[in-house]
């Protein structure tokens, strides 16, 4: 690889990494507020419940535009645009208090602050050759457990000692400075051009997208079950006290960003994100039922099956996203990327009261069997084996560009 292109493409990473570690933080880092929701605003635990849902609401409607921005304006724009409105409506909302008002403020906030998920991924895989692009996604998506862990440690003493003004003035300022150090430092990577007059063909022909779409859409449920009720079981099940509980899923947490990391480099080895995806997904099938097993027998295997799981279930993220973007190419990536996350979120946005209420009605083992259905379900849909992608990167190691073969 040109030395050159060294510095730059983790300079790009690095700005990527941390727009989306600012974006998880204030999209998904609100139930870290419920307590100050409820307190500051009224609300009952359910309706605190339904206001954190609001983010998700506005990332459904806004991924898709952002996907088009990314692709036609460049991924600079789009990241620095998103991030910086994003800030602007957090400090809208630390200035309001009806109810109402912050709901729509924090769908706006989703609208915006998801311009990463469409133009990071691109950001990162433009600037890296196919070789090095499993493990720089896998940094890149290492941001979401490390935005967890910050919103986990910031949000609830800053709302306890400031209330929500200086909860979301905080997440205003961490989307500001991330959007304000993108527009300065970013760079678009390069991209590979094309005869004048050429139109750049649909990459959706043939179904090898849908089937990307479908598979990592039913893998984020377990990732979302498992989430969101690892400290329930750990709680209400085992009788471990909530500081333990918290503490030893924290840790595992960390460790899931490091299995992104491994799954990542696994993929730049055996030159394919559809391999690792398909073990991967078995393998967390296959945890899965041991969870369910030790959940039914009260044995301590369950414990540990439910924190290799926080690592499993989120293995395949920086694969699938990989995949997707390589396939579609430059010229579509972002809205392939925007179709892909919404494809996601329509999925679990309902996982966490249907499964709590499946757990309160009939326990935690039909919850974690029925979990364990949707990584075989994952490795039925996905493709039989990669495709031959189209974005080549910017430069081939010995330092002449590279260039791809089209393969449908």
């Amino acid at each position: 690889m040109n030395e050159e292109r060294i510095p730059r493409s983790w300079l790009m990473l690095a700005l990527g990494t941390g727009g989306q570690t600012a974006s998880t933080v204030v999209l998904y880092g609100l139930p870290y507020l419920l307590p100050a929701f409820q307190r500051e605003l009224g609300l009952s635990l359910g309706a605190a419940g339904l206001l954190v849902t609001c983010p998700v609401i506005g990332i459904l409607l806004g991924l898709i535009g952002w996907g088009v921005v990314a692709d036609r304006y460049g991924e600079q724009k789009a990241l620095a645009t998103g991030l910086l409105a994003a800030a602007g409506v957090l400090a809208a909302a630390a200035s309001v208090r009806g109810v109402w008002a912050v709901g729509a403020l924090l769908v706006l906030t989703g609208a915006t602050g998801c311009s990463v998920h469409s133009a990071s991924g691109r950001l990162v895989i433009g600037w890296f050759p196919p070789d090095r692009r499993g493990i720089a996604m896998g940094v890149r998506q290492a941001s979401q457990p490390l935005g967890t862990g910050l919103a986990a440690a910031a949000l609830p003493p800053i709302a306890h000692h400031g209330g929500l003004s200086a909860a979301f003035g905080f997440c205003a300022a961490l989307c500001g400075v991330t959007g304000l150090a993108i527009a300065l430092f970013a760079v678009d990577p390069p991209r590979p051009g094309r005869p004048a007059g050429v139109r750049t063909s649909v990459p959706y022909g043939g179904g090898y997208l849908w089937r990307l779409h479908g598979a990592a859409a039913v893998l984020c449920v377990p990732q979302f079950v498992v989430t969101g009720f690892s400290l329930l079981f750990l709680t209400e099940a085992r009788g471990w006290s909530p500081a333990a509980a918290g503490g030893v899923l924290a840790v595992a947490n960390l460790a899931g960003a490091g299995v992104r990391l491994f799954a990542g480099w696994w993929s730049d080895r055996v030159g394919g994100r559809i391999r690792p995806m398909r073990l991967l997904a078995a393998a967390t099938a296959a945890n899965l039922v041991l969870l369910t097993a030790g959940a039914a027998w009260d044995s301590p295997f369950a414990t540990a099956a439910l924190l290799l799981a926080s690592g499993l279930t989120v293995s395949t993220n920086g694969l699938h996203n990989t995949a997707v973007a390589e396939y579609a190419g430059p010229e579509w990536a972002g809205r392939a990327l925007g179709v892909h996350g919404m494809g996601q979120h329509a999925a679990v946005v309902l996982v966490p009261p249907l499964v709590g209420a499946l757990i309160a009605d009939r326990g935690y083992t039909p919850a974690f069997a029925l979990t364990a259905l949707f990584p075989v379900l994952a490795v039925a849909l996905l493709p039989t084996a990669d495709r031959a992608a189209f974005w080549p990167g910017p430069v081939a190691r010995g330092g002449a560009p590279r260039t791809a073969e089209v393969s449908r």
